[in-house]
């Protein structure tokens, strides 16, 4: 007789709404209850839709903390972030991100910058599942860009000109403040996801972006350029925040961008980080077949 443990594989297994939000990013998701345990079938279909749209979101989620941290478990391990505080000690796999932590750290005429989550790492963090807590009641939105698309964009010739350069990711003040000992490290600028096989930008521009063994002028020119292409609403996708949404995406093909205009509202939201996998980035190089 199947034990218990089993038994939610024989159950009907639902079937997901997908709703594309653009054409290369974002899709909204609907037709199951984040609160409830997932089927492993359930549970690939999920990570196929996150592969395919690399960020994905879910409305009208009354979830706790622990169902979140629950719901991210079954996508791997978690990870600890130590800078960030959480609204109950008890469960540290969820970070409490908030408006205030923000104007301490940038200060109180903060900006929303393009990033991706703990790049500073040599193994940065596979993804992120993030919750509304206590939105502004206008504002606040957040978005995504696709680093595949913005990458595809550039032109040729600068493409070949940066497939091998590396740049660096200096998160290093804000884990002094906290005590936490890591070096500044840089990766490759282009990588290729070790899932979809996709080509894309690591780049973090809250990090002090430069590129190793490039002049100070030449390198800040770059920067400046892809940060251009990725302002460009062709590669992104916006998502307005209201009570019970849910978000989850691919660290590995996106940056995300907070949108701050909402003045002094302490807007809180829930996050719990995905650690990175055992399958390894693959650097892309220009003579790759």
């Amino acid at each position: 007789m199947p034990s218990a443990l089993h038994r939610t594989d024989l159950q009907p297994q639902p079937t997901l709404q997908v709703t594309r939000l653009e054409p290369t990013i974002g899709a909204e998701i609907s037709g199951f209850d984040l609160s409830q345990p997932l089927t492993p079938a359930l549970r690939d279909e999920l990570r196929q839709l996150l592969l395919e749209h690399k960020v994905i979101f879910f409305r009208d989620q009354v979830i706790s903390t622990e169902q979140q941290i629950a719901f991210a478990r079954e996508f791997g391990e978690l990870y600890v972030h130590p800078t960030t505080q959480q609204n109950d000690p008890t469960q540290p796999q969820a970070h409490l991100i908030q408006a205030q932590d923000e104007r301490k750290l940038y200060g109180p005429k903060i900006s929303g910058r393009w990033h991706t989550d703990t790049s500073w790492l040599l193994r940065p963090t596979l993804g992120a599942i993030l919750r509304a807590v206590d939105l502004p009641p206008v504002g606040g939105d957040t978005l995504w860009a696709d680093t595949g698309a913005v990458y595809r964009a550039l032109p040729d010739d600068l493409r070949a000109e940066i497939d091998d350069v590396y740049v660096v990711h200096d998160f290093k003040k804000a884990l002094d403040k906290v005590g936490y000992d890591y070096p500044i490290l840089a990766h490759p600028l282009v990588r290729t996801h070790p899932e979809t096989g996709e080509d894309g930008l690591l780049i973090n521009f809250s990090q002090n972006p430069s590129v190793i063994g490039w002049t100070p002028g030449k390198s800040k020119q770059l920067i400046d350029r892809l940060l251009l292409e990725f302002n460009k609403p062709e590669h992104q996708v916006r998502f307005k925040w209201r009570e019970n949404s849910v978000a989850f995406w691919d660290n590995r093909s996106t940056l995300h961008y907070p949108v701050y205009n909402y003045g002094d509202y302490p807007r809180r939201m829930e996050r719990v980080l995905i650690a990175y996998d055992d399958i390894p980035h693959r650097v892309k190089r220009a003579n790759a077949a």
